[in-house]
């Protein structure tokens, strides 16, 4: 281990001392990088027979199990970065498929290696025609975000080749099939749930262009999205992006650390945006709303809140103690989606929610400001998106993300199979008395 810059200076290592008050004994642990290695607490024993010092993090609070050079976050600061970039000028100068480029590559493309990419992306927006049989065996109501999770893990079956994750080739084509075929499967699982015929890819549109073709398109020879709300949604998928290791990137790197295919990993991931405490928070935000009902019961609902008898969705974060810089664009954004869309009523509940929360000393002290869901969901509404594909429409941006942390364990020369310990505190040794016996 190199020492730190501050230990440089110094003459010394960076290190921890630990003393084991059980046994009186002195241990010397190294820092690197603000960090311990949690094996290194191993040496710590009572006796031979100890296994030795463990840590105790559920949910990972404090616990960090990768080394990454991707996304970095400042929470008290409200400051997010792919690759050193601001998100608040990548959501303003780039568009998607330059962002998931950067995040894959470590640089943002040329002009040159953006038109290779796009077409090499768009070269697989289409999927093989038994997907179209596959997605019918699905109930009509059956959720979308179960069908895309499945459609995504049967992938697998289609493409053998994506097992052979220790050839460059195959990731790299891997890596096209999945940001190229994400939106026609999440396409086909609405148009499914609608009862509407599947609409094939138009790849003379951009990505999110293309996306919503497939979607709403109906009987015109050419569906053209407006380029404002087309515009939006790709700002979207840009702040959806990656953002560390949350839970369904863990999942990411987690399934894919057992070297399986990166289809089935990305189908895991998919299951852990699922839940509404990840993907499905936008859509608790609106349900909120609708509870609240107007802005004359904003007042008491927040009474409510603070009571306890009520929560308030779309505001506080696990990482940001400072405003979630992708709320403020897409507060931004909200407003020039809705000169083309139409006012939604739901905004004025939501800024008077939030006007009162940021002046309320109750979620000041609690540093409760609005995250990214908080007007997310708004945007999704105005642009014809049912509440159901909230969490696909996060996947679609977050896939390239996945892949990027993907394949980022992958090549990490310290990989391990995932596999944390546990504290056990069941029965002891004890034998088994006979059926009659009981």
């Amino acid at each position: 281990m190199q020492p730190s810059t501050e230990a440089q200076k110094t003459g010394t290592t960076a290190s921890l001392t630990i003393t084991d008050n059980r046994t009186g004994k002195v241990y010397d642990i190294p820092i690197e990088n603000g960090t311990i290695k949690a094996i290194d607490l191993r040496q710590i024993k009572t006796g031979n027979d100890d296994f030795g010092l463990m840590t105790y993090d559920p949910a990972f609070l404090n616990t960090a199990a990768c080394k990454s050079t991707i996304t970095f976050i400042d929470g008290e600061k409200g400051i997010l970065r792919y690759r050193g970039y601001p998100i608040e000028q990548l959501a303003e100068k780039c568009s998607y498929l330059e962002v998931a480029y950067l995040l894959l590559n470590g640089e943002l493309p040329t002009k040159a290696q953006l038109e290779e990419w796009t077409t090499s992306i768009t070269t697989h927006t289409f999927v093989h025609e038994n997907m179209k049989k596959f997605m019918d065996g699905f109930h009509y109501d059956a959720h979308p975000m179960g069908m895309f999770i499945s459609a995504v893990a049967a992938l697998s079956t289609f493409y053998p080749g994506a097992k052979r994750i220790d050839s460059a080739f195959e990731r790299q084509l891997t890596t096209y099939r999945l940001i190229g075929k994400a939106p026609t499967l999440a396409a086909y699982a609405y148009r499914h749930s609608t009862g509407m015929p599947y609409v094939l890819p138009d790849n003379d549109l951009d990505y999110a262009g293309n996306f919503l073709s497939m979607m709403f398109k109906i009987a015109e020879p050419r569906y053209s999205p407006d380029p404002v709300l087309a515009k939006a949604l790709d700002v979207l998928f840009i702040l959806h992006a990656d953002h560390e290791q949350n839970c369904s990137t863990s999942a990411m790197r987690n399934v894919g650390s057992s070297l399986t295919d990166p289809y089935s990993a990305a189908s895991a991931a998919a299951a852990a945006l699922y839940g509404p405490l990840h993907g499905g928070a936008n859509e608790e935000v609106l349900r909120m709303l609708d509870h609240v009902g107007g802005i004359n019961n904003v007042p008491a609902f927040i009474k409510e809140v603070k009571e306890g008898r009520g929560r308030l969705m779309g505001f506080g974060h696990r990482i940001y103690k400072n405003f979630d810089p992708r709320a403020t664009i897409i507060k931004r954004l909200a407003d020039q989606v809705f000169e083309v869309t139409g006012r939604n009523p739901k905004l004025d509940i939501a800024l008077e929610l939030e006007r009162i929360a940021l002046q309320d000393d109750y979620f000041i002290k609690r540093k409760l400001y609005p995250n990214v869901d908080f007007y997310s969901g708004l945007i999704y509404q105005a642009l014809r998106f049912p509440t159901d594909m909230f969490p696909v429409l996060f996947a679609l941006g977050r896939m390239s993300g996945w892949l990027a942390q993907w394949q980022e364990m992958l090549l990490d020369e310290e990989k391990k199979i995932a596999r944390p310990r546990q504290v056990y505190l069941g029965k002891e040794k004890r034998d088994v008395v006979m059926l009659s016996q009981r």
